[in-house]
């Protein structure tokens, strides 16, 4: 699996929201190590704190970046895969609030991770970023629960994975033919057949979530795994959760 070159700096999607991409992670899935290319999202608050969504490694010069963007107040943990370098970043950035998503705190603490979660998100943005980035929480997995975000001033919508789109030409031929199969593949990526199933009869409570997705009219969708989508991002949210509908 190719990483989106360069990695571990930052890369402007429009005003005031950057991604980074980072070292490929490995998780296990299908009987083997699926290796998976990683994303983070920056978002500049108007008074200057920054909002970081799934933080991913961070180097020396990573951290030089973001110091001359403002100051991290906010490490989020969108749902309880995500979470693994918030602690790093917590200790680097001790004035930062980590963010809880639901069930992070009994999974951090399952794998042996030492992380001190200090708030949990709700369905409702906080008011530190509420005039600037709505939420809500993508209900009725029994695996996941997904906290999506969205900049207003970029209409962007923030993601982890509930969408992934890997491109056949960034990975070996084995990987590929697994991710079709998953039914995450570019151009028609997706969340993954395995997290589809844990949905199997709660689809109502996710749809009510994407539904509210759908009406904040996003131009952009970023997610963590694959190429995320500049334009046209009400059209993909609608293709790539069809399945919520079936």
């Amino acid at each position: 699996m190719q990483t989106y070159e360069p990695i571990n700096t930052l890369k402007s999607v429009d005003e005031n929201i950057w991604i980074v991409d980072g070292p490929i992670a490995y998780m296990q899935a299908y009987g083997t190590n699926i290796p998976f290319p990683t994303r983070m999202t920056v978002i500049r608050l108007a008074n200057g704190n920054l909002f970081i969504h799934s933080p991913t490694h961070l180097t020396d010069s990573l951290k030089t970046e973001i110091d001359a963007l403002g100051i991290v107040r906010h490490l989020i943990s969108p749902n309880k895969i995500h979470y693994a370098s918030i602690g790093r970043w917590g200790q680097v950035y001790p004035q930062a609030i980590k963010w809880a998503s639901p069930g992070v705190r009994e999974r951090s603490k399952k794998m042996g991770f030492n992380i001190t979660f200090d708030r949990e998100l709700d369905s409702e943005p906080d008011p530190a970023w509420a005039n600037e980035i709505d939420q809500a929480i993508v209900r009725g997995s029994r695996f996941m629960e997904e906290v999506v975000f969205f900049h207003k001033l970029s209409k962007t919508i923030i993601l982890a994975d509930l969408i992934e789109n890997f491109e056949k030409q960034k990975a070996s031929k084995f990987f590929a033919f697994v991710a079709r199969l998953a039914g995450s593949l570019d151009p028609d990526g997706k969340a993954p057949l395995d997290l589809r199933f844990t949905f199997w009869g709660r689809k109502k409570q996710a749809l009510a979530a994407v539904d509210k997705m759908l009406a904040w009219e996003p131009n952009k969708v970023i997610f963590a795994h694959g190429r995320w989508y500049q334009e046209n991002g009400k059209e993909e949210l609608k293709r790539a959760f069809r399945w919520l509908r079936n």
